[in-house]
């Protein structure tokens, strides 16, 4: 019974310890279709489907993100618009901080693994990507 109740406390501390921020750079990179939006006041809007797709290219801290719209032959249609962006630890939180001709913005990764991207902009929304796999054209 002791060590029942050893290990149970063992498992309580360890999934109460805090995750590095920095390790959720590793999951950016890639094909992320948007889910949901949560707003600030609570309330939330589902995507069921979405046209276009965010594209994340990271390397070390920095990358791109970009807007493409997948074709069903699994390739993509892009443009030249591009976000540039570093990555910051700050207040034990991964930050985004972006940087166009035109405005300079920082998000809030709030979640990132395999499957879910979740960030937080400056407006206090809270946006929810899934993992985008492409098209699959059955023959």
């Amino acid at each position: 019974m002791k060590n029942l109740i050893l290990i149970a406390i063992l498992l309580l501390l360890l999934s109460c310890e805090k995750l590095d921020p920095s390790q959720q750079v590793g999951h950016i990179a890639g094909y992320w279709a948007i889910e949901s939006v949560t707003m600030p006041d609570g309330s939330k809007k589902e995507f069921s489907i979405s046209t276009t797709i965010d594209f994340f290219e990271v390397v070390a801290d920095s990358g791109i993100r970009k807007k493409v719209t997948p074709k069903l032959d699994g390739s993509y249609l892009t443009n030249d618009v591009t976000e540039k962006f570093r990555f910051k630890v700050e207040k034990d939180s991964l930050r985004m901080y972006y940087e166009t001709p035109f405005d300079t913005w920082e998000e809030t990764v709030l979640k990132a693994d395999d499957s879910i991207l979740k960030v937080k902009n400056r407006d206090h929304k809270i946006y929810t990507y899934k993992r985008f796999n492409t098209f699959k054209v059955i023959e």
